[in-house]
């Protein structure tokens, strides 16, 4: 079973790593790429390639792989870059992976010219990464509540087995882009 769904991982990463590369790349998008569309609009022209994904993706080995109503996926490789001293791997990537799953769960809920921004964010690993013997790990995140001034989300970092790493939870303060 567990198999099976890292090979259901694998291809959608596969699938949506296509798109991607050949797209808009790595990058910072374009006011006039984003405006007037709403956080989903955007999270899902990300996947089509037809804005730029964050470039800590890329430095990380991690992807957006899906996004909804509330909710984001991403899945990442840890590898021997991501090693502490110690040779585990560096809580900051967890954090950084988790951080975007739940950042990006808060974007899809964000009307056209509204922001957010990290307020509070509190991870917990509860068990180490094996890269050897997990090669991907998913981070899922989605939205708790939404307001007009703050939003809060948790996710949860898993294996293809279904084995917890961590999770995380956020608080963001939403605000008004400046036009």
């Amino acid at each position: 079973m567990t198999t099976d769904v890292l090979n259901q991982w694998m291809t959608q990463e596969t699938d949506v790593r296509s798109v991607l590369d050949a797209g808009a790349g790595p990058g910072v998008a374009r006011p006039e790429q984003v405006k007037g569309l709403n956080g989903l609009q955007l999270m899902q022209a990300m996947l089509r390639g037809e804005v730029p994904y964050a470039a800590i993706a890329r430095t990380l080995d991690f992807m957006l792989l899906e996004v909804d109503e509330g909710r984001a996926v991403f899945q990442g490789t840890p590898g021997a870059a991501h090693l502490n001293p110690m040779g585990g791997i560096h809580g900051g990537w967890y954090a950084t992976l988790l951080d975007s799953a739940l950042g990006c769960a808060v974007h899809t809920r964000m009307p056209a010219g509204r922001g957010y921004t990290t307020a509070e964010l509190s991870v917990n690993i509860v068990k180490a990464i094996n890269p050897a013997k997990t090669p991907r790990v998913r981070a899922i995140g989605q939205v708790i509540h939404c307001g007009r001034q703050l939003a809060t989300a948790d996710a949860r970092l898993v294996g293809p087995d279904g084995t917890l790493y961590a999770h995380a939870t956020t608080t963001c303060l939403v605000f008004e882009l400046p036009s």
